[in-house]
């Protein structure tokens, strides 16, 4: 039962709305489509994975992408375009390093999609447009529409976009999609209110709570959590294309309507590219409970020389055969059970550190290296390759880029060399401070402080870097690796 409340046909795009082109020569010269929002929880993501998913069940070749340092919304987009996202965010690499990122991930696509991060003029802390959608927009060459959340405003809508709309001129507004419309004359008064500032309306989204996405610190809940989750994203899916003109949008960019027929629903495991003939193979943590990996920063390692050895900590009995471990972020707390249950990878992998294996472990890899976690007052025994115990504490105890300076030279850096990063986490842990392996500073003032792990071959911390931004240490890794040769579970015991 479709739940429209406005006709597609009423759209009329223009013509000032589509001028221009990206520069890009990935996809042929079309221009990315750019999902921006008013403000957080507009529902850029909905619609950005609606958005997708339609154009892939009409065959077309989809290359999503997400701004900023994002593990989760990139999840969504898998699941709906059928593709791995990348992420675009030029603290964490740099603007030439964007481009580059966009063009490989928009190479042989016949759309490309971009979620945006916050607002549209949302960036790092400060004026400027710097790590905004905005930013990226101009960096791509890319058509915006804003997506706003109408659920307590009318003719409101009207200075707000035309605010949004005139405030950089170098960022035109190609269109608009309402959400949270709360009937058919709600949808009216704000087609009239669009209409009065001069933005086209491209869609109009009925208030639908039931196929909300769920959210967790500050952020959704990661694709593949829970039961009948490819079914749900298939109703997000059938929302956006009833209520979005999904034509409309193609028309922005330059892309066809149609494609090839639509593949099949993609599995969880395809959600990061392997690599195959490297010469050090770098096992790398990749399951429900870890899966925080940018797509460029493990083809920075691939490109590096490593072969990508995926494996899983919850469901494997021991870590494979490997030169070097790469343990990235996700939720070890919300499956300590099964973590601490499986005992003999956690030996494995405590085995194979004490023999020597090059190991780069990051938030919740940092977690399960530790000897306990302990959660709402429950002990899980961890893997104990550290002399550390984690907690999770109840309140957010870190959010924003950093850069870093190592105390010492670890696996991935010379003393003194600097990295940029990313922080976000509920635990806290307390440091050895004679094993401390970075000073950490943000934009705050007074923000220095010691951070990390670094003891031998072993590298842990909070922080959170983007391989693709930081060639250098991607080559160190693969190169410590190398050096260390083969470690298996076997051997180390």
């Amino acid at each position: 039962m479709t739940d429209q409340l406005y006709k597609k046909s009423r759209i009329t795009l223009p013509v000032n709305t589509v001028a221009g082109s990206c520069k890009s020569e990935g996809n042929g010269g079309r221009r990315p489509l750019v999902i921006a929002g008013a403000a957080s929880g507009a529902g850029k993501t909905t619609v950005a994975a609606g958005v997708m998913g339609a154009c892939r069940r009409r065959g077309l070749t989809v290359a999503p992408f997400k701004v900023g340092p994002d593990y989760i919304d990139p999840g969504f987009h898998f699941h709906s375009a059928g593709a791995p996202s990348r992420n675009l965010d030029t603290w964490l690499t740099s603007p030439e390093e964007v481009k580059n990122i966009y063009g490989r991930g928009a190479a042989g696509a016949d759309v490309s999609v971009v979620e945006g991060v916050m607002g549209l003029f949302d960036g790092r802390a400060g004026a400027g447009s710097g790590g905004s959608t905005a930013e990226i927009s101009s960096l791509t060459g890319g058509a915006v529409v804003l997506v706003v959340d109408c659920a307590r405003q009318a003719r409101s809508l009207a200075p707000l976009l035309a605010g949004f709309a005139g405030f950089d001129a170098s960022v035109p507004l190609a269109g608009c999609i309402l959400n949270n419309a709360g009937s058919a004359a709600h949808a009216r008064a704000l087609e009239e209110a669009a209409a009065e500032a001069g933005v086209p309306v491209l869609g109009i989204l009925p208030r639908r709570p039931e196929i909300g996405l769920p959210s967790r610190h500050l952020g959704l809940v990661p694709a593949g959590e829970g039961a009948h989750f490819q079914e749900k994203i298939e109703l997000v899916i059938d929302h956006v294309q009833e209520n979005v003109d999904v034509d409309g949008l193609l028309a922005l960019v330059g892309a066809a309507a149609a494609g090839r027929p639509a593949g099949k629903s993609p599995q969880a495991n395809d959600m990061a590219p392997a690599s195959a003939g490297g010469r050090v193979r770098l096992a790398v943590a990749r399951d429900e409970a870890f899966f925080f990996y940018y797509v460029d920063g493990l083809e920075t390692l691939a490109a590096a020389g490593a072969e990508i050895v995926r494996f899983s900590p919850l469901a494997d009995d021991e870590l494979p055969a490997c030169d070097g471990l790469y343990l990235g972020g996700g939720f070890p707390e919300m499956f300590a059970a099964r973590l601490e249950a499986n005992r003999s990878m956690r030996e494995s992998v405590a085995a194979a550190i004490a023999a020597g294996l090059p190991t780069y472990a990051e938030c919740g890899g940092l977690v399960y290296l530790c000897r306990h976690l302990e959660v709402e007052g429950r002990i899980y025994r961890m893997a104990a390759a550290l002399p550390l115990e984690a907690r999770m504490t109840g309140r957010r105890q870190a959010l924003g880029y950093v850069e870093t300076a190592a105390r010492r030279a670890n696996i991935l850096m010379p003393a003194g060399a600097t990295a940029r990063g990313h922080e976000f986490h509920w635990s806290a842990v307390e440091w050895e401070p004679q094993d401390y392996a970075y000073d950490c500073r943000s934009g705050r003032p007074g923000s220095a402080r010691p951070e990390g792990f670094c003891s031998g071959s072993m590298l842990a911390s909070y922080v959170h870097l983007h391989f693709g931004g930081n060639r250098a240490a991607a080559a160190a890794f693969v190169s410590a690796a190398a050096g260390a040769g083969e470690v298996s579970a076997g051997a180390a015991q």
